[in-house]
């Protein structure tokens, strides 16, 4: 009586599939499997730094001699919950973002003399030019609005991410 070990019992094997895979398949497999994982993560890290305009309706913000440089108005785009803040940084120079901050909502306010937009709930600060974060709990950038000029009139059309 021959004694049979007890993961033999417990894992029986079927001997006549165990040669089903060799291990340079499951070796080629793993290679192909994560070289497409690989290239996959790839375009979609690339994908994410692509800047990506949303079109939105069509809305006339302003005059263009309605604000004096360093001057800024107010807005809501696309719809009324969503208040924008549009700045006129130099003399055709216009750049409109939304205007609730990114940490928690609370409104941004321009502050012409630094150039930068301050959040006064947490000390947070936004590059006017950019709207990145340059101090402060924010944790991304605010998003731009696409100011397009036509004539004397300033209209938003769009979202940037």
């Amino acid at each position: 009586m021959s004694r049979e070990p007890a993961w033999k019992r417990d894992f029986p094997i079927s001997w006549v599939d165990d040669d089903a895979v060799t291990r340079r398949e499951l070796t080629k497999s793993l290679v192909w499997v994560s070289c497409a994982s690989f290239v996959a993560n790839a375009a979609l890290a690339l994908r994410a730094t692509l800047p990506r305009a949303v079109a939105g309706p069509e809305l006339k913000v302003a005059d263009q001699d309605e604000l004096e440089v360093g001057g800024a108005k107010v807005f809501h785009y696309p719809d009324e919950r969503e208040p924008c803040i549009l700045i006129r940084l130099e003399g055709d120079r216009f750049v409109a973002f939304g205007q609730n901050c990114t940490h928690l909502e609370c409104p941004v306010l321009y502050q012409a003399r630094t150039q930068r937009l301050h959040c006064p709930c947490h000390e947070g600060f936004f590059d006017a030019t950019t709207g990145a974060v340059i101090s402060g709990p924010p944790p991304r950038p605010l998003p731009a609005i696409v100011i397009e000029r036509r004539g004397r009139e300033l209209w938003a059309v769009g979202r940037r991410a």
